[in-house]
Formats: structure tokens, sequence, C-alpha cells
């Protein structure tokens, strides 16, 4: 919990912890209370310690350990990557030792918000038409087709929110056997069936290696009215494939047309948790606070993804511990392992300093960020762990296996069933998503005031004392129950969201 006294400039975040964060800019000999001085100029977001580290010494924020003391450090001193060193230590995993199950609300106690019925029970938040390529080869019609569905053309179909082209570069030169070409497939497949995603054009060159003949086997996809292909070299080049997927979109445009909302229980929202341009505020504000809006979620039966997973690297055995079974528990360290092996000998953050943005923000290391990152899930136990982009079936919180980057990670997580994503940030991350639309969520005022424009919710009013964690969550939840009503977003009404498509470029291209 965020303890902030009334107009103290430091927030103190667990009793046992050896270090404070600056709420606002600090300068030196300030005394911060306690008769606690800064030694330094401490930036709005970083830590002082609050008693002596010797060397070697773990440094503790929210009563975890996120580094060791790389020098004798005095109490008062700015704490940062340049003294705060990251090591390996010894983790306990408790596998499944403090597993909580969701506390379910009875059915007719649920919230309800207005969504899109499907024929097989989902429930969409948005109404999209989708042209989907089976290689890069494909993009220009795709976008010709996209551009020509424009504002004006889809007047008539006011219960249409658009018509997207999903373009990648990838579909051949690229490994058939194995994760590669199954991961790719797989996206475009949960793409394809996606609650948000009313009708699909599937338009291929045709002769890649990930032809429209195997793409359909694979993922045993079928056409139909709402499911169609095109191929450019049987139909006759560029311009006549433009021409032909024009008549076919507007006969599924027709029929998406004919789908209008109706009252849905909030347990068919899924919602992917993203963070980007984290900093010391993240962990305090927007991710605690996100955290409290997915407990309320998941007591109404509606399902959380939590990914990322490098960034959750450092604190697993915090998760380990949540996971419904050992067996859960393993499958994610099982991922965690892959991400070391992975990243070996590599200039990531899982081997050393975290981004610019993040460092610059106050974090000091990958574990710091992954402590304020995990903080998104809430407190609820994990019921199950996904490989990257497959259908997430379980209810409650979740893992899926992701990267860090949140254009792959959010494509993933939306290719798996997410019909929301909710994207905290700190030093300002400007991110939009389609078919599954993107809430912004600021962790500090400061960056809200600037790019009010890009933001949707401030968690800052966490940090300034006038807001509680478990009020925050409640607005996050109505705001999540509003935009899956069909209330814009702010990167919606900005327009991203379509070139943020971006399937996980894993394997060899060659």
């Amino acid at each position: 919990m965020v303890q902030l006294a009334e107009k103290s400039p430091v927030i103190r975040l667990d009793d046992r912890d050896n270090v404070v964060v600056a709420r606002v800019e600090i300068a030196a000999g300030t005394d911060v209370g306690a008769g606690l001085i800064a030694r330094h100029d401490i930036p709005l977001g970083h830590k002082i310690a609050t008693e002596a580290i010797a060397k070697g010494n773990p440094v503790r924020k929210y009563d975890t350990i996120i580094g060791f003391a790389g020098e004798d450090i005095a109490p008062g001193t700015w704490l940062h990557s340049h003294n705060v060193l990251m090591d390996d230590f010894q983790k306990d995993y408790r596998f499944a030792q403090d597993y909580v199950p969701a506390d379910l609300l009875p059915e007719n106690q649920r919230a309800q918000f207005m969504g899109y019925h499907r024929a097989d029970g989902r429930v969409g938040t948005r109404n999209f038409i989708g042209i989907f390529i089976t290689v890069n080869c494909a993009a220009t019609v795709a976008r010709k087709l996209s551009q020509y569905f424009d504002e004006e053309r889809l007047a008539d179909y006011p219960n249409v929110d658009g018509v997207v082209a999903f373009v990648h570069q990838q579909g051949c030169g690229m490994e058939m056997t194995g994760e590669p070409m199954d991961l790719l497939r797989r996206t475009l497949s949960g793409y394809i069936r996606h609650p948000n995603t009313a009708g699909a054009l599937v338009v291929s060159l045709g002769c890649e290696r990930n032809n429209i003949p195997d793409f359909m086997a694979a993922e045993h996809l079928a056409t139909g009215k709402m499911m169609r292909t095109l191929t450019m070299q049987t139909i006759g080049g560029t311009a006549a494939a433009v021409d032909e997927g024009k008549r076919i979109i507007r006969e599924m445009l027709e029929e998406a047309n004919k789908t209008s909302r109706a009252p849905a229980s909030a347990e068919h929202i899924m919602v992917g948790l993203q963070c980007g341009g984290s900093d010391g505020f993240s962990g305090l504000s927007a991710n605690p606070g996100l955290g409290r809006a997915m407990d309320l979620l998941t007591r109404h039966g509606g399902t959380a993804i939590l990914s990322e997973t490098p960034e959750l690297y450092g604190v697993e055995h915090t998760l380990t511990a949540r996971a419904k079974s050992e067996a859960v528990g393993r499958q994610f360290i099982d991922r965690i392992n892959w991400w070391l092996d992975y990243n070996a000998g590599k200039d990531v953050q899982m081997n050393g300093r975290v981004g610019p943005g993040n460092n610059a923000g106050g974090l000091a290391n990958v574990i710091e960020k992954a402590l304020g990152g995990s903080k998104k899930g809430g407190a609820t136990g994990i019921n199950a762990v996904y490989k990257y982009a497959e259908p997430v079936r379980e209810r409650g919180l979740v893992i899926m296996d992701t990267p860090g980057f949140d254009p792959v990670a959010a494509t993933g997580q939306i290719a798996g069933g997410a019909t929301l994503i909710c994207f905290t940030t700190g030093r300002g991350s400007c991110f939009g998503s389609v078919p599954a639309p993107t809430i912004k969520l600021a962790s500090n005022t400061p960056m809200f005031t600037r790019m009010q424009g890009d933001m949707d919710i401030n968690c800052g009013t966490v940090i300034d004392g006038d807001m509680t964690l478990e009020d925050l969550g409640q607005q996050i939840f109505d705001c999540i129950l509003a935009v899956a009503s069909g209330q814009p977003s702010k990167s919606e009404m900005l327009g991203l969201g379509e070139d943020e498509f971006a399937p996980w470029p894993i394997g060899v291209t060659g």
C-alpha cells in the first residue's frame, strides 16, 4: 500500500523498506521527514536511502529485493543504477502456496456492458471488418482496401467500427517447421476468430510459404459468408485484387451492420495488461490501481492477461507462489528460463539496465521495473500460463508469454482473445490497438497534464494524495465498462492502432 503523509515529499511503500520514493523533486539538504536529510538532488520518482546500507546488502522496496548496494550507502543517499547493482540471488518459488481464487460475485450481481454477441457465445467490444495477409507481398492490396473504406463510405454502416488492414512483414523466407510459422499462423487466426472481428478477408500472393490452403488447414479455418479469401496471382494481380476485395467487403459490411450492441455480463470482458515508458511512479499508482481494477473484473467473472515475460524477471517467485498449482507455476518458470537462454550474451534489459526512459524515470533495473509491472495483475491467483497468441480459455488472472516490446506483446494478447487493452505509462507512451481498443493510464499528474490528448485516466491522483488505490481501481473499472460499451478511448480518437499490429518475428529469415 502507498503510505503518503500530508504534504510529505516522499512515499514509504512498506515499513520494512530501506528506501522511500521522492514524490516531488527534492533539493540536497532537504529534511524529508523524521530527520532524514537528502544528501543529493533527488529527481521525482527516484529513491532515497532511509538507513545505512552496507556494500553488498539488499536494497528493499515494497519489501522486495530490487538489487544490492554497490558501495557503503549513508542515509539520505540518492539510490539509482549507479549504486544499486543487479545480481542473482536464491529465490523461494513457494509454488501455489499463496493462491487465492477470485471471490466471484453471483451472476445476477455482475456488472454489465453493451457488447456485440457472437454465435459462439463470446461478446465483442467492437465490430470490425479485418483484412489479413498471409505474406507481406499482399500488404499494398490490404492497405488500399482499408483506405478505400473511409469514414464517408462507412456512413451507411453505423454498427461497423471500421475496415482495418492487418499488415505484417512475414509469411515467406521463414522457417516452416517449429515455432516461427506456428506463431505467425496462430496470431493471424486469433485475430480472424476474435470476438471484435465481424468479418475477415484473407489476401495472399499465391506462391508464399504461408499460402492460403496451408494456412487455412493448419488453423482449421473454413470460408463462409464472413470469412473470405483472395489470391492475387489467381485473380490477375494487384488492381484486380483490389477491385474484387472491394466487392467482397461491401457484402460483409451489409451483414456486419445487422449486429447491434446488447447488454452482456462483464464476465465476457478480457483485458490485456500492458505497461510502456514506465517510471518510478508506475509501480506506485497506475500499475497497482490497474491491479485493483483487475481484482474487480475477476470478481465479476472477467479475465486479465499479465504478459511481457522479460519484464517480470526478478519477481517471478512472487508470481509462482500465487499460481493455482505447482504445474502452472513451473510452466511460468519454464518460460523465464527460455528467455534467459534466448537473452544469453545479448545487450538487453534482462542482462543489464532498463531503457533510457525507464532509467531517467527512476527505475534502476529490470527487477525494480518487474516489481511495479507485476502489480497490474492485482492480488488474485494465477489460473493458467499460455504461450504467445494461444487462445485464452481460463477466466480470472492468467499469464501469456510475450516479449516486453508493447506492440508485439499487445498483438499476442489480442490474438489470445483480449477485447480491451489497459496500458499504463509514466513517461507518456503513445499507443493504440485494433480491433481491441486501448485505455491509457498515466502514472503521474505532470505527464497527464502535458499529454491529455493521449491519456484516458490520471493515476497521479494517488501520488498527489487526492485518491486511494481502491477508488482509482473503481474509476478504471468503470472506464473499462464504458469503453467496452462503445465510448471511444483517446487512442481511438487519434486513429492509432492499425500500424501497431506486430506479430512476434521470431526465428530465421532466409
